[in-house]
């Protein structure tokens, strides 16, 4: 079988996904590299790096929802209640230790 361009072209919505996880990952790096680094001068590199990915991938994710392409769904209410009342249980335990 033959591919021609069109089969190996990316369209609007798949291309910004690849760019969206690009980002993600590059956050994930950065965030490793910001605990692994031994110098204040390299650390803070990184988290300049970090923060400047952090707001590549904002304006991506801006860009798929505004086109439709991205439509997160609104988090259950039972569950925000039931995570933060188990952070407070934890939070509780690490204070008594």
């Amino acid at each position: 079988m033959k591919l021609t361009k069109s089969d190996c072209t990316l369209n609007e919505k798949d291309a910004l996904l690849d760019i969206l996880e690009s980002e993600k990952q590059l956050m994930s790096v950065y965030t490793t590299a910001l605990f692994e680094g031994s110098t204040k001068a390299i650390r803070k590199s990184f988290s300049t790096n970090l923060l400047g990915v952090a707001e590549n991938q904002y304006l991506v994710y801006t860009q798929m929802q505004s086109r439709g392409y991205y439509e997160p769904k609104p988090a259950n209410k039972n569950l925000i209640d039931e995570a933060n009342q188990t952070f407070k249980q934890q939070k509780k335990c690490l204070k008594a230790q």
